[in-house]
């Protein structure tokens, strides 16, 4: 007998239903910071794309973010309000023709010359916009008015934002949980499994991990762009290396190789870094917040080697003594990074 939701897609769900309430019990300082973490949501997913589903380790994924962010924002009327129908196409493809760029050249590269490779794109971008009048410099610049879409959607007010948030992370969601499942996904797992074997069973194993490279990059620049709405304001800082290296962090914490670890990852990650941050826990301390979060961060590494998503199993498995059969069986790893654990 087969239940009609999986308790993966259940967990999902229960969570995405708990945001869509959470403004009616939460003030306004707890709306943005939850805006936030689901804009970073969306971030790591597109980080998950590469990393966890096709095994591309990018250290410049950044940049992505930071394109869509600067697009959103040069793209906009000083004065008057952008179309939401122009401006969100605009910033998203703007960080899909550098992803296009940047792979097309990257991606002839393996192992950490790849990384390398990647981060020193993202660099020339954070330089391009830090050094030059385009992106205000060191100041940044401002967007003055929010982008509407006709008189049906005006992105103004923080309950706007919240709830468009959450459905672009929710269709980000869905989005790549059918593209995992679909020919494409099984061939990026295939790749990430063993790619020579790939190339042996007649795939050409370039066209897929440039297309994954693509639409990540896109992802990334549709979070930037709602970061940007959200806060009005973009700076170089958003395409830096420690931005890139943050969001790699989100998802090793939340689990590698599943899309829900990816959300849990980022609300766990911003969660922690408010936490070490507040001055009424940790009086002092608080201003030496990274050491906090990074002992805590090595202490889950070194704890959850699958991340935060393989703790039930680790749990069941210490009770029962033994993983169950079907996870035990030959060919379930590939299925689970396939799109089964998802």
């Amino acid at each position: 007998m087969t239940t009609f939701l999986s308790p993966k897609l259940a967990f999902v769900l229960a969570c995405l239903a708990a945001l869509a309430v959470y403004p009616l019990a939460a003030g306004s300082y707890g709306v943005d910071l939850v805006t936030k973490i689901m804009v970073y949501a969306i971030f790591a997913l597109s980080l998950e794309l590469l990393v966890g589903s096709t095994g591309l380790v990018c250290f410049g994924h950044a940049a992505f973010f930071g394109i869509g962010a600067y697009a959103a924002v040069l793209g906009s009327p000083e004065a008057d309000a952008a179309s939401l129908a122009v401006l969100l196409p605009l910033a998203v493809g703007a960080a899909a023709l550098y992803a296009l760029f940047m792979g097309a050249l990257s991606l002839r590269t393996q192992g950490v010359y790849f990384i390398m490779v990647t981060l020193a794109f993202a660099q020339m971008a954070y330089y391009i916009v830090h050094d030059t009048p385009l992106g205000g410099g060191t100041d940044g610049i401002y967007l003055n008015v929010k982008p509407v879409l006709g008189s049906w959607l005006d992105l103004s007010g923080s309950g706007a934002i919240y709830y468009f948030t959450l459905a672009c992370l929710v269709a980000v969601f869905g989005f790549l949980g059918l593209l995992l499942r679909s020919r494409f996904g099984r061939a990026l797992a295939g790749i990430k499994a063993n790619e020579q074997r790939m190339r042996a069973t007649g795939f050409a194993t370039y066209p897929y991990k440039l297309a994954a490279f693509v639409v990540s990059g896109a992802i990334a620049g549709l979070a930037g762009f709602l970061f940007a709405v959200k806060d009005g304001y973009v700076n170089p800082e958003m395409m830096a290396w420690h931005l890139s290296g943050a969001v790699l962090i989100m998802i090793i914490l939340g689990g590698l190789g599943h899309l829900r670890g990816a959300l849990i990852g980022a609300f766990v990650f911003a969660l922690l870094q408010e936490f070490f941050k507040s001055e009424a826990v940790f009086g002092g301390f608080a201003k030496h917040w990274h050491l906090g979060l990074g002992l805590t961060i090595i202490a889950s590494v070194a704890l959850l080697p699958r991340g935060l998503v393989g703790l039930p199993a680790q749990w069941r498995q210490r009770l029962v003594g033994r993983p169950s059969a079907q996870r035990a069986a030959p060919g379930a790893a590939f299925d689970e990074e396939a799109g089964d654990g998802r």
